[in-house]
């Protein structure tokens, strides 16, 4: 049977309540064949349709991101989407599996440096989110993404420090310690006291390493 008509367009459903079931199905089963068809359908001739199924892929990415790490290559192509909608979605899904396919996003690093500079929030977070994974795997890939992730991290709107630092924190090494707390450092007093004790709380586990 086909797993394609569970998703919401074909429930006639305007909410990702039936994405993220199908998801969470597809992940707890390791469906890998209902997970093919809806990778497949990322380029079907609805939108709405492609949507729903990049929806369905990244959620099961936060469930179990080998089963769709395979479809990398198809996530670095909605970068360049002219459908936003698929551009955010194609960041987040490479957010979760860039632990496992950094050389591949690597090969393509430009093009996730480009989404973010020109993307939207949601594309900004994923995005960060993403070059600080890859990174993280590696010295040479962290030489050049670690100044990207800094100068973001000192030039982000105040509200966002903490989100990025909280996703930067996973590339610092310890040669990059120090300026990453100094960053963290110089943004202080822009932050409200929930922010700060969000940055507290990142201190404190860069120092417990």
């Amino acid at each position: 049977m086909s797993v394609l008509n569970r998703i919401a367009y074909f429930q006639n459903r305007r909410d990702e309540v039936p994405n993220q079931e199908l998801a969470r199905e597809l992940a707890e089963t390791k469906n890998k064949k209902g997970i093919q068809e809806i990778a497949e359908n990322l380029y079907h001739k609805n939108q709405n349709v492609q949507s729903d199924c990049l929806k369905v892929l990244y959620e099961i990415g936060y469930l179990a991101p080998g089963l769709i790490a395979n479809y990398v290559d198809d996530f670095l192509k909605l970068l360049k989407s002219k459908n936003n909608r698929m551009v955010w979605g194609g960041m987040i899904a490479l957010a979760t599996i860039a632990e496992i396919k950094p050389r591949e996003i690597w090969k393509n690093v430009d093009d996730v440096i480009d989404a973010i500079d020109h993307g939207t929030l949601i594309t900004v977070v994923g995005g960060i989110k993403t070059l600080a994974r890859v990174a993280s795997t590696n010295k040479r890939y962290r030489a050049k993404l670690f100044p990207i992730l800094i100068k973001h991290l000192k030039t982000c709107i105040p509200r966002d420090v903490p989100t990025h630092a909280e996703s930067v924190l996973c590339a610092v090494d310890d040669s990059h310690k120090n300026e990453f707390l100094s960053v963290l450092e110089s943004r202080r007093a822009e932050m409200t006291p929930s922010q700060l004790a969000r940055l507290r709380r990142i201190t404190k586990q860069l120092e417990a390493r």
